[in-house]
């Protein structure tokens, strides 16, 4: 895992520089921020010419998903505030992943942080060391490392197409960019596919066709046992009554 990781991240060190990005800028992104697709989605925005709030707002929308995360290893990251900053900055789709195979949270807090710690230092050492190759490399183009990004991109997708309503959603979304890429500037294509998420998110409301509402079947239920009830309860009272009324007379 870490060996493949490495290659990413040399091959991300690489593309940036060699795509125009001074080095400082693939190395403080894997130092301060350290997500790798929101990193390939940062830097595609910026070398596409988009501006930095697209790619700033690309990345975060990548990153969303580390939300669910922490909440799900919040146990291995400790008490401490730091402990849980740090946790946080190191959290990985691998460092979850692995956390959540253990059965009791001693070994949980193990794996999480031998992950996260472990790819954390081979990611940018990888990444300076693809900076350096992309000096001698030159066109990177040459060697097909220019299909990395929406190959590393696609491959982060994938997994999450498995139902319907994502695959129409995606499908939907990638209409709009497409379609919006003439005419819209760099960047902001990507976050306008956003859209396709109304797919998803829809649900079928109200009854079936041809059934009756759930609140009609409740109401037909409770008079039907409401009226033996009633019967039994005021039969006795009534034939009382009567009673009484002719003695009385």
């Amino acid at each position: 895992m870490c060996l493949a990781d490495a290659i990413v991240g040399a091959t991300f060190g690489a593309i940036t520089v060699s795509g125009g990005l001074p080095v400082w800028v693939p190395v403080s992104m894997s130092l301060l921020i350290f997500a790798g697709s929101a990193q390939f989605a940062a830097a595609g925005v910026m070398l596409a010419g988009g501006s930095p709030a697209a790619a700033i707002a690309a990345g975060l929308v990548l990153n969303s998903r580390l939300v669910p995360y922490g909440f799900a290893v919040a146990d291995a990251l400790g008490g401490k505030w730091w402990t849980r900053l740090a946790g946080a900055h190191v959290m990985t789709d691998e460092s979850v992943a692995f956390a959540l195979r253990q059965p009791d949270r001693k070994r949980r807090r193990a794996a999480f942080w031998a992950c996260g710690a472990g790819l954390f230092v081979v990611w940018n050492l990888a990444v300076v060391a693809g900076t350096t190759a992309a000096r001698y490399v030159g066109n990177t183009g040459s060697i097909g490392l220019d299909a990395v990004f929406p190959a590393v991109l696609l491959a982060l997708v994938m997994p999450a197409l498995a139902d319907r309503a994502t695959r129409q959603a995606a499908a939907a979304g990638t209409v709009l960019a497409v379609a919006l890429t003439p005419v819209l500037p760099a960047g902001l294509p990507v976050l306008v596919a956003l859209a396709g998420l109304v797919l998803a998110l829809r649900r079928p409301t109200g009854p079936a066709p041809g059934g009756s509402t759930s609140a009609e079947t409740t109401d037909a239920a409770a008079e039907a046992t409401a009226k033996p009830g009633a019967e039994t309860r005021h039969g006795p009272a009534a034939e009382a009554n009567a009673a009484r009324a002719t003695e009385a007379g």
